[in-house]
């Protein structure tokens, strides 16, 4: 899973200059909170500081209703969890905080141990993960979803060659055409920018979500808006889709489907009492399975939500997304017939393949590279259009056309053209203008906010390259390098290599090519990430204030529990003692903490602060403190709890720190836990990253017939051997 810590940012006032540093608006939450360990600062020198959940939102934004804001004297670091609180308590303590609120009794007793039994934390049970039941209920959910998502994909591709027969021949059908075979002549230029006007119309009036290629506005929504999306975005997305590809736009209709099949996946889950991680889990469910029923690639689909979707590996999220693909593999069948989309059978390479793999990644990442860079280019030019963006569409449509006019097979899905690639019945010639035209026209179009997918144009520009490169790449037939070609400029630009590979096995169930596809799209992956500071899918997400890490981890906070972080020696006030006396010994000018537990026999009656105190009249000074304790269940923590669980804890209640007793029953106080404490497994992170050291050395000894003698004497130095 992400880590959480690394998910937040954190931004100071002004980038004031503390003790010992400078926090920069761009600094995560990990790494501060290193910082504080590892300098041993106190939360007190954090000034204001604004903690953006998930680190998605761009430091220089403010979202009022996700961030919160919090200062030196609150809950400061821990505070980052309280967005993800209640997903990860599965509504435990939601639930007991709406429902128990009202009784103050019992609210302290359900923040504490209720939302601990709904993580299955409580004690000592520990285990592999953190999950319940609710895990069947989420996956027969998914179940479904999977098999209305493949019903949904279905739809959308008659949809499509509904539009392409209407547009290109006139006639109403849902017969399998390509636009390419049009007799239109110059009036072919014409029918992209009607299908243009058409998806700005429907975006302008119906819903301008349906603008763009699909899948970074599923991440958009898994992220910022709690997965939930709009029954308009699920019947508007396939129809301004099949309109843009059917008049002949240079798209592939995975990227709709996947919104599509993701708001099936939203929708159905609004009708349950789910957090948003589980709708999170069923929307990226539904949004896969339409990518297993368009090309009968359930793997890979599932390795998509891993790599690009999920941002987390938890049972609850990848087995209803597993289940989802599954259905979706075995109805496919029913709709769209068995067997590889493009089936091939290549011989292994040989030595030389490995070399020859590499070249072609890095071929792939700068193709990825430059459509990426191109693409966003053209788009800040449109944005400088004097004209509202309704209009972009259809003026990126010309240039569609236009390219549709001199080379028609580039214009649609295009998956025959990809299949007479991958079976190199194409002349050089002719492959060399369907890319130039492809490239050209797919750049321009998708820049204008029209609708359509990536999968589809990358495939073939890919799938292109490779079939003009076959002849000078040794080590492999001419038949095998657009397979893999096709693969890593997938791998590169969407920067999920092992997808990417498998995507391409189970397209053409070719096994001998799987190794290099894995070689290529590796090294094309990895050329992106060096050379490239983001995808073309979160590029997307970026423009619009929102930044998204995409490195993993599992968090420190769920991998130690309180048992190892929280501190023993603790000083503690006898219930017995007066309030007078604990004002004068406790909180008087040598006041060393800010709360301290009050025990009676070592059980544990509650914790006194300051504000207990005030609230406590001053002709009652001489009483015991602990008669104005134990009227409700104080705030605890447990040993066996994570520490994930109790920073939520903290972050939910606005508590410092909290006693640690021996069970929930007896209350008997082991110890107590604070922020500070919570901070110590940070320590390991940082350790982890930033300390280089080397354990061993390999001496190599140098030859004496070599070795230069002293020209005075000609006797060796001494300490020539042991210098070397």
């Amino acid at each position: 899973m992400c880590d959480l810590m690394f998910r937040h940012q954190i931004r100071t006032a002004s980038g004031h200059s503390i003790r010992l540093g400078t926090w920069r608006p761009w600094d995560t939450g990990r790494y501060i909170a290193a910082r504080y360990v590892t300098r041993n600062l106190s939360f007190g020198d954090c000034l204001s500081a604004i903690v953006d959940p998930c680190e998605q939102a761009a430091t220089s934004t403010i979202n009022q209703n996700t961030a919160l804001t919090i200062a030196c004297s609150r809950p400061g670091l821990a505070s980052a969890l309280a967005g993800q609180a209640d997903d990860e308590t599965k509504d435990g303590i939601a639930i007991a905080m709406r429902s128990l609120s009202r009784c103050d009794i019992y609210r302290a007793h359900a923040l504490s141990i209720i939302g601990c039994q709904a993580r299955g934390v409580m004690g000592e049970h520990k285990g592999d993960f953190a999950t319940d039941v609710r895990l069947l209920r989420i996956s027969a959910i998914a179940a479904v979803g999977g098999a209305l998502s493949t019903v949904a994909a279905y739809f959308l591709l008659h949809l499509i060659r509904f539009f392409a027969n209407l547009f290109f021949y006139q006639t109403l059908s849902t017969a399998n055409r390509s636009p390419s075979e049009n007799a239109l002549g110059l009036i072919v230029i014409a029918i992209p920018v009607i299908g243009g006007l058409l998806v700005g119309l429907i975006a302008r009036y119906g819903s301008e979500q349906i603008r763009g290629h699909g899948i970074p506005e599923a991440i958009e929504a898994i992220l910022f808006g709690k997965s939930k999306m709009s029954p308009k975005v699920a019947i508007l997305k396939p129809l301004a889709s099949a309109i843009a590809i059917g008049s002949g736009g240079p798209f592939g209709a995975e990227g709709p489907i996947i919104m599509t099949g993701g708001a099936i996946g939203s929708l159905i889950a609004q009708y349950f009492h789910l957090s948003s991680a589980e709708r999170k889990a069923l929307l990226v469910a539904g949004a896969v399975a339409g990518m297993t029923a368009v090309f009968g690639t359930p793997v890979a689909a599932v390795l998509l939500a891993i790599e690009l979707l999920l941002f987390e590996l938890r049972p609850r999220s990848l087995l209803p997304v597993a289940i989802a693909c599954a259905v979706a593999g075995f109805t496919r069948p029913l709709f769209f017939g068995s067997g590889p989309l493009f089936a091939l059978h290549t011989l292994p390479l040989g030595p030389m393949g490995i070399v020859s793999s590499a070249v072609a990644g890095v071929i792939t990442g700068a193709l990825s590279w430059g459509l990426s860079t191109g693409l966003y280019k053209v788009e800040d030019m449109f944005g400088k259009l004097p004209i509202h963006w309704m209009w972009w569409p259809a003026l990126g449509a010309i240039a569609v056309g236009i390219g549709g006019y001199f080379q028609p097979r580039t214009l649609g899905v295009g998956y025959d053209v990809i299949a007479d690639l991958l079976q190199n019945h194409l002349a050089v010639k002719v492959v060399i203008a369907i890319v130039l035209v492809k490239a050209i026209i797919w750049v321009i179009a998708l820049a204008s906010g029209t609708s359509g997918g990536v999968l589809a144009p990358l495939l073939m520009m890919g799938a292109g390259v490779g079939a003009v490169a076959a002849p000078y790449m040794p080590g492999g037939e001419p038949a095998v390098w657009p397979l893999i070609f096709m693969a890593a400029a997938l791998g590169g630009m969407m920067r999920a290599p092992v997808m990417a590979s498998v995507f391409a096995f189970e397209l053409t169930g070719d096994a001998n090519a799987l190794l290099p596809l894995l070689a290529a799209a590796a090294v094309a992956y990895g050329f992106t990430v060096l050379f490239m500071r983001r995808s073309i899918l979160t590029e997307k997400i970026a423009r619009r204030g929102y930044h998204i890490y995409r490195e993993y981890s599992i968090d420190p906070l769920e991998r130690h529990y309180v048992e190892e972080v929280m501190t023993r020696a603790i000083v503690t006030i006898d219930a017995k003692t007066t309030v007078a006396e604990v004002l004068r010994d406790y909180f008087g000018a040598g006041q060393k903490y800010r709360a301290y537990p009050v025990v009676d026999s070592g059980i544990l009656v509650g914790m006194a602060d300051r504000t207990l105190l005030d609230q406590i009249p001053p002709e009652k000074a001489g009483a015991p403190l602990g008669t104005f304790l134990g009227k409700t269940p104080p705030h605890i923590a447990l040993p066996g709890e994570t520490c994930r669980s109790v920073a939520a804890r903290l972050a939910i209640t606005g508590l410092d720190r909290v006693p640690v007793t021996e069970d929930g029953k007896t209350y008997r106080l082991l110890g107590i836990v604070s922020r500070h404490d919570l901070l110590k497994p940070s320590m390991s992170v940082f350790a982890e990253e930033h300390e280089h050291e080397q354990f061993r050395q390999v001496w190599i000894r140098r030859s004496t017939r070599l070795a230069p003698t002293n020209k005075r004497n000609d006797v060796p130095d001494k300490h020539a051997d042991l210098e070397r």
